[in-house]
């Protein structure tokens, strides 16, 4: 599906508003338009409009002019009142204005010397008698004119200001369904994240995900506020005017359609250069993103082995390209947008000047200059929109690449969440001839069989890269094993939904995360099933109430983002209290006691031996004193199991396991 109709898919969702929204647009709008077209009728009909056939009165009336003693009334204003003489005219002759005593045609060329009004049309030349009114009296005549522009005036204004009103519900409404639009996209995008498998994010750094979220997502809102409001006004814009240019003249309005064509080609070649210069923005822009965000969490090493020059010529060349692209654009932008209209603006009002200026020779040609100040003025207001039009079609791109980078993110296979509950589960865990690879044949995991007992503690051991962590992250189903199966109470981990399965496992990572708010909250997860007297009793059992007991607030002492506030020790005894408030039937602690002191190891110990009971227990670690309790170890060596036994087994048979724990204990020269 493509990226238009999924936008279109998530604007429905608030299409009630968003129609609602656009039609108070297409009321402002139209109320707008019609400011011409009332000048046109003020300036035709009131302000040029005594030049017209005029009849004589007896008495002195509301619309009436006093000149030369008697009282005249124009023909528009004469129904219903008593005539009392010929019918006379006043025209106009340059910048004066003439008072003939008898009708003439009000078309055609004139002149006025000593009293002689001569009009001539085609072949007929016609001379009437006349006089000039003087500038002392002609206001006169425009007196009955200045109520009704005073009307139609305060008509306009009242236009203006209930489209003022529109304008603002429109603007109002769509920002609105704009944010709820954005606000259910975010909250999609966010789920879908968390459905997305952990290998996903193996090679995705954070930062270019939290560019998608935010940068990504607001460049889509742009385009339900201003872009959509911005095309559908220009396009109500345009409609409206080519009608009132029909109506004033065809011939001209035709002549200006010329314009669509132009701007349909315009609009593609635009999009097809600037399509591309924004997808390189958008994906530097991520890059940049993921580096500052590596470099904030980064800083201690980079200050520490002095890499401060060499991340900011990294810094450096992304932000150069960036910089280079966005210049493209802005160059793009600035070659078709103003000066492009700026040309056809020219050209059209050139169209008009030659059209009403060949129009002029001929006398049957000729329109009044209310007509003529429409056309200018439509003409220049047809160029507004389509000026908007073109500004807006760098948000309309940045929109489009935005909303297929997250749509890309979207279209990512997750994993539905479940609902599904399951009993606590016994904990009997098998691996039965499990391999395993990240990538393609490069199997990090051969053949790997087991059993895990309820209850039973299963040390996992090796040197680096042996395997140890992938077998733990296969129980989890962080992936899922290539080969062969892994079972627990006899049923295949792979026919458990993902969430039903983890609901009793727990984990201790060797980095332990805590998360912004409370040691208490750190510890429950806000999960309501977790009290307050579970997070306590947690805490309690690890060991932590003689760790925290010199904080000022307790449990409820505040932990700012990954816990850096705290000491290592103290974020791992967290850690280990959180799994432990979930009663995992089957615990597992990754190199858990790594990074931890002598003396806060030994608090843990003394706990472990109560929390293993009646769990099963899984152990990943270096430290081999840690394990000498454990009831099975598996010594790993390149994927493979290469011994197995307690710790006194395999000491009995001073096999690879013997050799690592002596050379731990310093009897072995390395």
């Amino acid at each position: 599906m493509s990226v238009g109709r999924r936008l279109t898919q998530y604007a429905l969702h608030m299409k009630g508003m968003i129609v609602f929204a656009l039609f108070m647009l297409t009321i402002a709008v139209a109320a707008e338009l019609g400011g011409p077209y009332i000048a046109k009728i003020v300036i035709d009909d009131h302000v040029l409009g005594i030049e017209s056939n005029w009849y004589q009165v007896n008495e002195k009336a509301t619309d009436t002019v006093e000149f030369n003693g008697n009282y005249y009334v124009r023909e528009k204003y004469a129904s219903g009142v008593q005539k009392a003489g010929a019918e006379v005219s006043v025209v106009q002759v340059e910048r004066d204005f003439i008072f003939v005593n008898e009708p003439v045609p009000l078309t055609g060329g004139r002149s006025f010397e000593n009293g002689v009004l001569t009009i001539s049309e085609n072949d007929r030349v016609e001379n009437f008698s006349a006089q000039k009114i003087p500038a002392t009296e002609l206001f006169g005549f425009f007196q009955p004119e200045v109520k009704r522009i005073a009307g139609w005036l305060s008509f306009y204004l009242g236009l203006l200001i209930f489209a003022a009103f529109f304008q603002y519900g429109q603007r109002y409404y769509l920002q609105k369904a704009a944010n709820r639009i954005i606000q259910k996209m975010r909250n999609d995008v966010f789920q879908h994240i968390s459905r997305l498998p952990i290998k996903y994010f193996d090679n995705l750094p954070a930062g270019k995900v939290v560019a998608r979220i935010t940068n990504d997502t607001e460049a889509i809102r742009d385009l339900y506020v201003t872009v959509l409001s911005t095309f559908f006004a220009s396009a109500i814009n345009m409609i409206g005017i080519y009608i009132a240019l029909f109506i004033l003249d065809v011939q001209l309005a035709s002549i200006v359609l010329i314009l669509i064509p132009i701007l349909v080609v315009w609009i593609w070649f635009y999009r097809k250069y600037a399509s591309k210069y924004n997808r390189v923005i958008r994906s530097k822009n991520s890059e940049i993103n993921a580096m500052v965000n590596e470099s904030i969490n980064g800083m201690t090493i980079i200050q520490a082995f002095r890499r401060e020059k060499k991340t900011n010529e990294e810094f450096e060349e992304l932000n150069k390209t960036h910089f280079e692209y966005q210049n493209k654009l802005l160059n793009l932008n600035s070659l078709l947008s103003h000066n492009m209209v700026n040309i056809l603006r020219t050209a059209a009002l050139f169209a008009l000047v030659w059209y009403f200026g060949a129009g002029s020779l001929q006398i049957q040609s000729f329109v009044t200059l209310g007509v003529l100040y429409a056309f200018v003025e439509y003409l220049s207001r047809l160029f507004h929109p389509v000026s908007g039009i073109v500004n807006q079609l760098a948000n309309l791109e940045q929109a489009l690449v935005a909303g297929e980078r997250v749509f890309k993110l979207m279209d990512e296979d997750g994993v539905d969440v479940e609902d599904q509950k399951m009993q606590r589960y016994e904990g009997n865990v098998a691996f039965k001839d499990v391999s395993f690879a990240y990538k393609g044949d490069d199997y990090v995991l051969k053949n790997i069989s087991f059993e895990a007992k309820k209850g039973e503690t299963v040390a996992l051991v090796g040197h680096t890269g042996s395997g140890k962590s992938s077998i733990m992250n296969l129980l989890f189903r962080f992936y899922d094993s290539s080969k062969g199966e892994i079972v627990i109470d006899g049923k295949n981990i792979q026919d458990i939904p993902l969430q039903t399965l983890r609901d009793h496992m727990g984990i201790v990572l060797q980095d332990p995360y805590l998360f912004t708010g409370t040691i208490a909250s750190n510890v429950s997860l806000d999960d309501p099933r977790i009290s307050r007297e579970i997070v306590e009793k947690a805490l309690k059992d690890v060991g932590a109430d003689r760790v925290f007991t010199h904080l000022e607030n307790g449990y409820d002492e505040p932990v700012i983002e990954k816990g850096s506030t705290l000491s290592s020790g103290q974020r791992q005894l967290i850690s280990f209290a959180r799994a432990l408030a979930f009663n995992p039937a089957i615990l597992i602690l990754d190199e858990a006691t790594s990074s931890i002191d002598t003396e806060t190891e030994s608090i843990i110990q003394e706990a472990m031996e109560v929390l293993k009971k009646g769990r099963t227990t899984f152990m990943i670690a270096h430290r081999l004193s840690t394990i000498k309790n454990a009831d099975q170890i598996l010594v790993l060596d390149r994927g493979e199991i290469v011994e197995k036994g307690s710790h006194d087994e395999l000491m009995e048979k001073k096999g690879k396991y013997y050799q690592m724990y002596e050379l731990q204990k310093g009897n072995i020269a390395s």
